[in-house]
């Protein structure tokens, strides 16, 4: 049977109908720290695939964003407890710093982790709902206690503000380049790099892909409350096919 040509490119250009499990995360997102391998890696995937119905990304100054439905939003030169409310629905929140060779990333404004609660204070009063944070982990730096709930008072008066869900994941970074005043330093740093190895594998980084696509899972899958995927967890949910199954175990959410 012969196809219209007319009908064919008319189905190419509908709009794809949105799946049941997309329809709760359609309204606006609000980016703070689109840098990094990781910060591109989630604009990729929540952006690219058309998880929101607009996305707005906070910059140092103003710029052109070219993705559709992209607002690129200047961060005021003022502390943020002065900033005025922008209205979204879900914020997404992440650490890496830009890198210096990507010009757009050096327009974008990324918070410094002790600036969290001032930021959540005033995402809360853009009517936030929904909070997702990938907060960096240091290797072998928090204790066993610690690593499956909240570990500062910052994350606690985050969690106290009142967000119908609060998704937390630690995702452990690399550990930053070393520099050296002598070579004395330089001689102890070598003496002691064996106690990297001493990290274990579920401890190491993750691919920034496999973050990204565990952060989107729990924006469209967890149910209210508080989230907290330790460092453990997220590598375990790197590894394999088995990332999805493992994100709704985490979340508590039926098969």
């Amino acid at each position: 049977m012969a196809v219209d040509p007319l009908q064919a490119l008319q189905a190419a250009n509908r709009p794809p109908a949105p799946a049941v499990a997309d329809a709760a995360a359609a309204g606006t997102l609000l980016i703070a720290g689109a840098t990094g391998a990781l910060g591109q890696e989630l604009v990729r995937r929540l952006v690219g695939r058309h998880r929101f119905a607009r996305t707005r990304v906070l910059a140092r100054e103003p710029m052109r964003a070219a993705l559709r439905d992209v607002e690129a939003v200047p961060a005021p030169a003022l502390p943020i407890a002065q900033w005025p409310p922008i209205a979204a629905d879900t914020a997404l929140v992440q650490f890496e710093p830009p890198r210096l060779y990507h010009d757009r990333e050096r327009a974008l404004w990324t918070p410094d982790p002790a600036q969290l609660p001032a930021l959540a204070a005033w995402l809360r009063r853009c009517g936030v709902r929904t909070l997702a944070i990938v907060q960096p982990h240091e290797q072998g730096r928090l204790p066993e206690a610690l690593k499956r709930g909240l570990a500062t008072l910052d994350e606690h008066a985050v969690v106290a503000l009142g967000f119908e869900r609060v998704i937390l994941v630690r995702s452990a970074q690399k550990p930053a380049a070393a520099r050296f005043a002598n070579p004395a330093e330089r001689l102890a740093a070598w003496m002691l790099s064996a106690a990297r190895f001493m990290v274990p594998a579920s401890e190491q980084p993750a691919r920034a892909s496999k973050v990204a696509e565990l952060v989107d899972i729990a924006l469209r899958l967890a149910p209210p409350g508080v989230h907290i995927a330790a460092p453990e967890m997220v590598w375990q949910a790197s590894q394999g096919d088995a990332l999805r199954a493992v994100a709704e175990a985490w979340l508590g959410v039926p098969r």
